[in-house]
């Protein structure tokens, strides 16, 4: 029952996220370069992108996995509270990796007791091996292969398609890629979740089960998050910033996903394959001042602006049998506003793809009625669709509307029908007459004379005569 919930809780509160595949985007330039290889900065009030540089361009992602590791671990585990024994043989393997200086450990030993909420936690904001590996040990039944076969179906799933997991802590392989456009999808999924949000922008966290034997000081068992933007007191601090993941790779560089809010604005940064180092060598952190950099680009230049007012004419569509103008003017049927960059005027915004619903009206038309949709242009990229409506009533003709109804009339199918049987019925009754008129003549003719009266000859003549005068 518990986990039925789980589903549904987070089936509503993923309804705000359906549409990550229909984000808008538009890419504005930055005004300082960054040094992360690729980026992508989106808005999550507006659902919408700002900027992308090499968005789609394949990348390793290193402990940003744990994302994925996280989600598969919250959907799949029915008590995030039952505890775990930690056994060391299920990561000690990794003790032997190409690059052990990416190892990230939370100091969990062997024969520790833990629950799963504990391992997200230290997963999430330490990158920590023991806790990833745990898990994905834990839900695999036993055979971690199984959950990362779960994690590339679930990235299948949510359209990941050029990202491929082949362990879920993020350590260094060739094989295992993904994009910063693939990392913003799966993070706004992840954010969607129950816990997960709460999880990944703690910025300390201790486990709820002290193991004493192991960790006699408890309260020195603190796990912090590696996004030194959330510490106050480093010099790196940025206010509002919260979470959610950091990574690093000797072979890749320096990974972040990170939000930060202000103002009522909010914005979640996707930025990979930062320099470790400086061009002297020394240590940097990029992906860091990176993220500054973007988020007060975005702060200082970017505003709700109104695109296209609800007054504004797009065009104008013809109206037969009108009583007055044969034409109705087409407005938005609501005001249409965006977050815009300062420094372009939204008048280079295009607005001539206008798609009409009919090609022509016929009166009357009322106010407010639709007649199509405009879309919105910049640069090649759609901001979006608006729906045009009529700006007044337009009446009806009578004098028009009559003679167009004659003129139809004498169109119309039925009128045709009715015509070619009258000609067919006149045909029969002038076929009809014709043959009674001959009828009538053939039967009326007089006879000739010669068979009127019958032939007498002159011998029985004389005797009838005879007979008479006797008479």
């Amino acid at each position: 029952m518990k986990r039925l919930l789980c589903i549904l809780a987070a089936v509503c509160t993923l309804l705000p996220f359906v549409c990550i595949s229909e984000v808008k985007a538009v890419s504005f330039p930055l005004q300082t370069p960054i040094a992360s290889e690729s980026a992508v900065l989106i808005n999550l009030d507006s659902n919408t992108v700002i900027h992308q540089k090499n968005a789609d361009t394949k990348q390793m992602p290193g402990p940003l996995v744990n994302i994925m590791t996280a989600v598969i671990c919250l959907e799949n585990c029915q008590d995030l509270s039952q505890e775990v024994t930690i056994d060391e043989s299920v990561y000690s393997y990794l003790y032997n990796i190409q690059y052990p200086d990416d190892l990230r450990f939370a100091e969990i030993l062997d024969g520790d007791v833990l629950t799963m909420t504990d391992l997200l936690y230290a997963m999430m904001l330490t990158s920590s091996v023991e806790a990833a590996e745990t898990i994905a040990y834990k839900i695999g039944d036993g055979k971690t292969a199984d959950f990362v076969e779960m994690m590339n179906k679930k990235a299948a799933e949510l359209g990941l398609e050029n990202t491929h997991f082949t362990n879920a802590t993020g350590m260094y392989d060739t094989n295992q890629y993904t994009t910063a456009n693939d990392m913003l999808k799966l993070t706004m999924y992840a954010l969607s979740l129950p816990y997960f949000e709460n999880i990944a922008t703690t910025f300390t966290y201790t486990p709820t089960v002290p193991n004493p034997k192991s960790h006699p000081k408890i309260e020195e068992w603190i796990w912090t998050n590696s996004n030194i933007m959330m510490d106050s007191e480093d010099d790196l601090a940025y206010s509002g910033a919260k979470g959610i993941k950091t990574a690093n790779l000797d072979a890749a560089g320096r990974n972040i996903i990170t939000m930060a809010s202000r103002d009522g604005n909010k914005y979640l940064a996707v930025l990979m394959k930062a320099p470790l180092n400086t061009a002297d060598g020394d240590t940097a952190f990029y992906h860091i001042t990176d993220a500054i950099s973007i988020f007060d680009w975005a702060f200082d230049n970017f505003s709700y602006q109104v695109i296209l007012a609800d007054t504004a004419e797009v065009g104008e569509l013809p109206v037969e049998l009108a009583e007055g103008n044969d034409y109705v003017l087409a407005i938005p049927k609501e005001e249409f506003t965006l977050l815009w960059y300062n420094e372009v005027d939204v008048s280079t915004i295009s607005r001539d793809k206008v798609v009409w619903y009919k090609n022509s009206l016929q009166a009357p038309v009322a106010k407010g009625e639709p007649l199509g949709e405009v879309t919105l242009e910049y640069s090649g990229e759609e901001l979006g669709t608006v729906e045009i409506v009529a700006v007044n009533n337009v009446e009806r003709s009578t004098s028009k509307y009559n003679m167009y109804v004659a003129k139809m009339f004498r169109k119309s199918r039925w009128f045709n029908r009715a015509l070619m049987v009258s000609f067919l019925l006149c045909a029969i009754y002038i076929i009809v007459c014709v043959y009674s008129y001959i009828v009538f003549k053939s039967k009326s003719k007089p006879m000739k004379p010669i068979y009127a009266v019958p032939k007498v000859n002159d011998k029985d003549r004389r005797r009838r005569r005879q007979q008479n005068d006797d008479k």
